[in-house]
């Protein structure tokens, strides 16, 4: 599964979209009640949460599995082009962190188009890791790609 022009294409109208609907509303307040988690409930959103349940649980043989052979993963300004790369590399650093700071997703919104999907998530991460008192907001986007296989994700950005 290679990520492709229509993914990257994707991306950027949702980020315009995005962009755009922050910039016409400006200071505006809105008395509607946002909805904080579409979506999860399909099956690309189901293999979103798998993947977060194995990291947290420790399990690398689960989380691995989720994910494309050549997933391209993006972590401020570190980048990692292969789940082989990313399950030898910085996954079990990741289920550690995870494992020792509470998080809590604040809004997690999945929409899928055929055999993409796209999976936008914020979260608040607390506690203490290496001595180091932990108190940030996480951001997370993932594009899940559908095979014959299943859903698998294809591309993660995370950043605080």
């Amino acid at each position: 599964m290679k990520i492709t022009m229509q993914i990257q294409t994707l991306l950027l109208l949702l980020s315009a979209c995005f962009s755009s609907a922050a910039f016409s509303h400006g200071e505006e307040k809105h008395q509607d009640k946002q909805v904080m988690f579409t979506g999860t409930d399909t099956e690309a959103g189901q293999v979103v949460v798998a993947f977060h349940k194995a990291l947290e649980s420790g399990d690398a043989v689960k989380a691995r599995s989720l994910l494309a052979d050549d997933v391209l993963i993006l972590e401020g300004s570190g980048v990692e082009r292969s789940a082989e790369e990313y399950a030898s590399h910085h996954m079990l650093s990741d289920m550690k962190y995870l494992q020792a700071i509470d998080v809590k997703t604040l809004e997690h919104h999945v929409q899928v188009f055929n055999s993409i999907a796209i999976s936008i998530s914020r979260s608040s991460n607390k506690g203490v890791y290496k001595g180091k008192k932990i108190d940030s907001a996480g951001n997370e986007t993932i594009t899940l790609m559908q095979d014959s296989d299943g859903w698998k994700i294809a591309h993660i950005h995370w950043s605080n």
